[in-house]
């Protein structure tokens, strides 16, 4: 595609290219059908979409292999994704809302704010490099963080790390890592995880908590350096 001046996209459009975004972080493609549970739409819609989609040069999609973002959708996925996480740390850093908060209300706000007021944004909060919840926040030009991290999940027994990011659409989670210290910048040990499943046991500091396979897949993390 041209660099020639576009018409915005629509909301819908900007949360799928996101949302495939995400889905694809870690691995070449996504599926329909993760990607209608990752948005809350019928499969049906996703399939109109997709097709839209592909047609407008934003992605590739191939019968059983899934859907992955071209460089066009690419561009376009991180610019809405630098436009919220800007606004994120603008409402926790300025305004007072607290780390649960800012992710639906950057949801309502970054589909209407103008390029100038994130840029403006950014140059206030002095160009920050992560969003509150840890997540690397893209430049203007699209260059973004490489994505070298594992869920906690993956971690061996005995192993220390330290807490990179964490999943943010969920505020009463967010709230309970807040309470437990799981934080972007904790340093972890993990002791041992029970099998099929199991919850994993952990040390934060002196302190040793439990936590569910589910919630530990919401963590992600980085070796721990050597203090």
């Amino acid at each position: 595609m041209d660099d020639s001046p576009q018409a915005p996209l629509s909301r819908s459009v900007e949360d799928y290219l996101k949302a495939v975004y995400a889905l694809t972080e870690r691995k070449d493609s996504a599926s329909t059908s993760a990607l209608a549970e990752s948005l809350a739409v019928q499969p049906a819609s996703v399939t109109g979409m997709v097709k839209r989609l592909a047609e407008n040069g934003y992605l590739e999609h191939a019968r059983y292999r899934g859907v992955r973002l071209t460089e066009a959708g690419s561009r376009q996925a991180l610019k809405i994704i630098r436009r919220h996480r800007i606004l994120e740390t603008y409402l926790h850093t300025h305004l007072g809302f607290s780390w649960e908060e800012v992710h639906q209300e950057a949801e309502r706000l970054e589909h209407a704010a103008s390029d100038a007021l994130i840029d403006r944004m950014a140059a206030i909060l002095e160009h920050p490099s992560h969003d509150p919840h840890g997540a690397p926040i893209p430049t203007p030009s699209g260059k973004i963080e490489a994505a070298e991290f594992v869920t906690l999940n993956e971690v061996d027994p005995g192993v220390s790390v330290e807490i990179r990011s964490v999943q943010d659409e969920d505020p009463d989670r967010l709230r309970y890592l807040e309470t437990l210290g799981l934080v972007p910048g904790a340093r972890i040990t993990v002791q041992e995880r029970a099998p099929f499943d199991g919850p994993t046991t952990l040390s934060i500091g002196s302190r040793a908590e439990v936590i569910g396979s589910n919630l530990a897949d919401g963590i992600f993390v980085v070796p721990a350096q050597d203090s």
